[in-house]
């Protein structure tokens, strides 16, 4: 069912809580897994942000090369890609364009006032995904 699973990671630990009910998903469906990390700098207007841009992307290269590896090592069909940009935004452009199956991330599981005032890119996704969502909550 699903071939193509799509897993956003942020750097943290809470996002790669997933991972190992996406390499069960990928055993049992014999499919391909991409981590996808999404990079952005702030910075103030006026300031050249690209030596800041270019140190972030190759970070989250870095990062998402040594988890490539582990799945890798334990069998399993991955592949990483780094984008630039806005959280939801990006995740959603890239699970359209390359035609995923499937998103799987973790979420914190906030509701009310927590999920107001931080946001959640899971719930965005989840909204606006035209694809199924697997959201794995984890308990801080």
């Amino acid at each position: 069912m699903f071939k193509k699973i799509l897993v956003p990671l942020d750097g943290s630990q809470l996002a790669e809580a997933i991972l190992p009910k996406v390499e069960d998903l990928a055993r049992i469906h014999d499919a391909e897994v991409t981590l996808l990390r999404i990079a952005l700098v702030h910075s103030f207007p006026g300031v050249d942000k690209t030596e800041s841009e270019v140190h972030a992307v190759r970070a989250a290269e870095e990062y998402l090369a040594g988890l490539e590896s582990k799945l890798k090592n334990a069998g399993i069909k991955v592949s990483s890609m780094v984008r630039y940009g806005h959280g939801a935004v990006e995740i959603i452009d890239h699970a359209k364009s390359y035609h995923f199956d499937l998103i799987a991330m973790s979420t914190h599981g906030r509701s009310g006032l927590g999920q107001f005032v931080l946001g959640s890119i899971a719930i965005k996704v989840l909204h606006a995904a035209s694809i199924p969502v697997l959201l794995f909550r984890v308990k801080s």
